[in-house]
């Protein structure tokens, strides 16, 4: 697992999960302020960033991308640490893992701050993944992975309220993950891991203080979902 840290204070501790496509990247200017107010740990999630990505036949039992994995990882990293709690800042699915850990394991989450949570709309996987996660299926699911070279300028563009802000620099600090091996077969892997959770229907049996972030121009994750996340919650 890749991962940055920072900050001097050993409490708080944060740990910041990113969204989709994304990686530690995500949070460089997030960073340095939350560092003054306590530990800052950034990493990437698993079939993102600089994280390994494991292929099939390297692992046994449940496939590491998938939604269970990803909650017991963010315990793993909280135990490497040495971290009783938390405060996780999850961004869009990665605020989907952050609530799901909360429910979980309540005793390790000292607080929730969700960024543009994406909770109702999370691992809903197309009819035609269980055909995707054959043999032949992963031959081709790469293919269609790679097609975020295409679109992904676009993705980004739409997640910023003033795309005319994206330098250079910023969009090759995004896209520097796609440079890495096996990019594709990982995405794909964690693509055909996506499935339903329980989330939704469940928000009020989260008990740690929470806050909803959102902006009044969010085209990723719609405004009016945030402000709905906050009243489920």
């Amino acid at each position: 697992v890749h991962y940055k840290v920072t900050g001097q204070q050993a409490q708080p501790t944060f740990l910041l999960l990113h969204g989709f496509a994304a990686s530690v990247f995500s949070w460089r200017e997030v960073m340095p302020p939350l560092g003054q107010y306590g530990i800052v740990i950034a990493y990437d999630r698993p079939g993102f960033g600089l994280t390994s990505r494991p292929l099939p036949g390297e692992w046994s039992g449940d496939s590491p991308y998938g939604i269970d994995a990803q909650v017991e990882l963010v315990i793993a990293l909280l135990d490497k640490f040495g971290v009783n709690k938390a405060i996780l800042v999850g961004n869009s699915a990665g605020g989907t893992i952050a609530a799901l850990t909360a429910l979980r394991h309540p005793a390790r989450v000292q607080a929730l701050i969700l960024v543009d949570a994406a909770v109702y709309r999370s691992g809903n996987a197309p009819w035609y993944l269980p055909l995707m996660t054959t043999p032949q299926g992963r031959q081709i699911g790469p293919l269609i992975a790679r097609q975020i070279k295409d679109w992904g300028l676009d993705f980004g563009k739409s997640a910023w309220h003033d795309p005319s802000k994206i330098t250079p620099e910023i969009w090759a600090g995004y896209t520097q993950p796609l440079q890495v091996e096996n990019w594709d077969r990982g995405l794909w892997e964690f693509t055909a891991a996506s499935k339903p959770t329980e989330l939704a229907s469940s928000l009020k049996k989260i008990g740690v203080p929470t806050l909803v972030i959102t902006g009044d121009d969010d085209r990723g994750v719609p405004t009016q979902q945030s402000i709905q996340l906050a009243r489920d919650l």
